[in-house]
């Protein structure tokens, strides 16, 4: 349910207006912090751009449901990644830092110093890890993750 105040020296007329514009606002905000997999597939591309020189070439991005301790995984052999619908709505830098991450994974399977030089071009990244440490901790009490995905 969403709440949508408004004062009230509105007419009917002014409120119809301001509801239907809060809304549309909202619902457009919501769809971009919740990308489509078709929206994920080209941000995920858009990284590798910008960050592994386009080195990674993901065949399928998506999101998956079955994944409930990982935020993310690739598979290699056949280019796919998967990212973890516990994502949606986490704040886009974070979102990019997984992706990126399954990114470098089609490059270097492991998480040995290889991985974390092509990582290290994300500014964000040790934000972002400490975000979702954050959340595992939350989520679980966990003293945090390891270094699996």
């Amino acid at each position: 349910m969403t709440v949508v105040a408004i004062p009230a020296r509105f007419t009917r007329a002014q409120e119809r207006e301001w509801v239907k514009k809060m809304l549309a606002k909202l619902e457009k905000q919501e769809k971009k912090r919740r990308p489509s997999d078709e929206e994920l597939f080209n941000r995920a591309r858009r990284l590798s751009e910008k960050y592994l020189g386009s080195q990674a070439q993901p065949v399928s991005v998506s999101w998956s449901t079955s994944q409930n301790r990982r935020w993310g995984s690739c598979t290699p052999a056949t280019g796919t990644i998967r990212i973890s619908t516990r994502l949606k709505g986490m704040p886009n830098w974070v979102i990019d830092y997984v992706l990126l991450h399954e990114l470098a994974h089609l490059l270097v399977p492991d998480h040995g110093p290889q991985f974390w030089a092509l990582m290290a071009g994300y500014e964000r990244t040790e934000r972002a890890r400490g975000f979702l440490e954050g959340v595992d901790h939350e989520r679980d009490g966990a003293s945090g993750p390891s270094d699996d995905d």
